[in-house]
């Protein structure tokens, strides 16, 4: 505890010798003078979002709500982004608004530096209109500290020429089967990495876990049989030259390997094809086949995404509170579904036209089947100290088996850490 809050005040003594970014242009001081409120708006939003964001959503609310005005900011996606958000906060100079990962929000929570949204009186009508399995990273002691802005999930993403060469019309059921066709006909596996987001839904579908159902204890899961029988089977893999040599550092071009290579499947978000337009579109969903990852009565992929905070610091928090209920309403969730973004909105993703764009409706269908992150903070820790083992196991230096206990024991102390505060 003693060494976080030196943290803490190093990143309060480095975001002071940062450059802030000033708003003072004309149009600002008259809205200012005409007694409007500004807000400011931190993103990691990509160019095509931003695009979206800065042409079509903040237009269309400025018009409804006239005397607020927004002014987005948009950031580089990085730990440094934390470290200034959380120093910032702690001086009270930070943005009014901010999208931010949901595996970020228990740390800023557990600093009290977010406002509880369930201060403002229409808040459960607003919780109402939303996804309820995203609402877990914003909860804590009975508040909300969040609005899901928008999810995601990993699809297994499988090269339709090497299933039809080995007699698959279809992707196999299983992952079991899956491994062993790939080892048979010598086809490669598509592991883009080992961290918790890579290796968990390959883990899952051979029948292995994390943790507990209630994230308090990995002793006895991330190192029990079934989970070390599963990194056994793709460290086998790994050895045996069908895993990517460098996928301790991401691997190789797995997304062109499994449209016009020998990678068999790999798993990958919505932005493997959303990403494409034309040619590369059509090439992309003519070569592969996406399905939810093969499992059995498990989650088959972690769930992820990006919620929406109000800084406690924030000089308009009742500005903040229209610009949060509308960016979560369906009209706003409709203008950037056309990035690709799944919507948290129940209307707006009820209304999604799947025919027009199909190769969303498998990240819809694995919706249902997600592992949920455990609402704990040093999340990022717990994945760093997952991903350190993993490569520590597959370089040869450590067993499987102690890899993954050792891992579960420092894993352990976070979860307890977090039980306490």
């Amino acid at each position: 505890m003693i060494r976080k809050w030196i943290f803490i005040l190093l990143i309060i003594v480095l975001a002071g010798c940062e450059k802030s970014k000033f708003i003072t242009s004309d149009e600002t001081q008259t809205f200012h003078e005409n007694k409007g409120q500004v807000i400011e708006f931190w993103h990691t939003y990509s160019d095509k979002e931003s695009r979206i964001l800065e042409q079509e959503m903040i237009p269309a609310f400025e018009r409804k709500f006239p005397t607020i005005k927004v002014i987005p900011v948009r950031k580089p996606f990085n730990n440094g982004l934390k470290n200034t958000l959380i120093a910032r906060a702690f001086s009270n100079r930070g943005p009014d608004v901010v999208r931010m990962k949901m595996e970020w929000v228990p740390d800023f929570y557990q600093n009290d530096l977010l406002f509880p949204l369930n201060h403002f009186p229409d808040f459960q009508k607003v919780l109402n209109t939303l996804n309820s399995k995203t609402m877990w990273a914003g909860f804590h002691q009975n508040k909300y500290y969040s609005l899901p802005m928008d999810l995601y999930v990993q699809v297994a993403i499988f090269n339709q020429k090497l299933l039809k060469r080995a007699g698959y019309s279809r992707p196999p059921h299983t992952m079991e089967e899956t491994l062993d066709l790939a080892r048979q006909e010598h086809y490669r596996i598509g592991l883009g990495g080992l961290n918790i987001w890579r290796t968990m839904p390959f883990i899952y579908g051979l029948g292995g876990s994390l943790t507990d159902d209630k994230f308090r204890m990995a002793t006895g899961y991330l190192n029990g049989e079934a989970t070390v029988r599963a990194v056994e089977k793709l460290l086998s893999l790994y050895e045996d030259g069908l895993i990517d040599r460098m996928v301790g550092e991401e691997g190789g071009d797995n997304w062109e390997g499994v449209k016009s290579g020998n990678v068999l499947i790999t798993g990958e978000g919505p932005w493997f094809y959303n990403i494409w337009n034309g040619k590369e579109l059509h090439r992309a969903l003519n070569s592969t086949i996406s399905v939810p990852f093969p499992h059995d009565k498990g989650p088959s992929s972690l769930l992820d995404g990006e919620n929406l905070v109000i800084m406690k610091g924030s000089k308009h928090k009742e500005a903040a509170w229209v610009f949060l209920k509308w960016m979560t309403s369906k009209e706003a969730q409709l203008m950037m579904s056309k990035a690709g973004i799944f919507p948290t909105n129940l209307e707006a993703a009820d209304s999604l036209n799947f025919k027009q764009n199909s190769y969303n409706l498998p990240y819809q269908e694995a919706l249902d089947f997600t592992f949920q992150r455990p609402s704990v903070e040093n999340w990022d820790e717990m994945d760093e100290v997952y991903t350190i083992y993993m490569n520590k196991i597959f370089q040869g230096e450590i067993s499987v088996k102690e890899g993954l206990t050792k891992a579960a024991e420092e894993i352990d102390h976070f979860l307890a850490d977090s039980d306490s505060e």
